[in-house]
């Protein structure tokens, strides 16, 4: 009876003299801890045209934004037929960025000087095409509206 009185006194001294640390973490700290452990230069869904909407594969939405894209600046170029002294087949790469409220803005486009002096207007032409594009919806990471910036090759060809 002794023995069992001491083992209960020697377990209950244990556990009493066992440490234990509880704190608070604050929901900033949670936030903070999170941002820097989360991936911010992958999005979890890209920008998209109501006709991309239905995509749930990542790399199917994607492809279909820069499909859209695409298509919608070749046909708006296709329409300004302009007049070259020489034939062109180049290809300029337009950084495009779609801003957290969903709207298309050039961020940079690389146009070289052959480019430039045949056609003076092709800046313009890019930045009304972007202009006239569809409704977007923008990037998302956790939920949360997120700007993304896209590099696109646009091949330019004129006889």
């Amino acid at each position: 009876m002794f023995f069992r009185y001491s083992l209960l006194a020697v377990a209950v001294l244990i556990i009493a003299s066992c440490n234990f640390e509880t704190r608070k973490i604050s929901s900033e700290e949670v936030l903070e801890l999170e941002a820097k452990t989360l991936n911010w230069k992958e999005v979890d869904e890209y920008p998209a045209f109501e006709d991309c909407r239905n995509e749930t594969e990542l790399l199917a939405a994607r492809d279909c934004f820069e499909r859209e894209v695409a298509e919608n600046i070749y046909a708006y170029l296709s329409k300004q037929q302009p007049v070259v002294t020489e034939s062109i087949d180049d290809t300029l790469y337009l950084y495009l960025e779609i801003n957290s409220s969903g709207r298309p803005e050039i961020d940079s486009v690389k146009i070289d000087s052959t480019l430039n002096s045949q056609l003076p207007e092709l800046r313009l032409w890019l930045d009304q095409s972007i202009d006239s594009l569809p409704k977007i919806y923008p990037a998302s990471k956790r939920g949360v509206p997120v700007s993304t910036v896209f590099k696109m090759p646009i091949v330019i060809k004129a006889e």
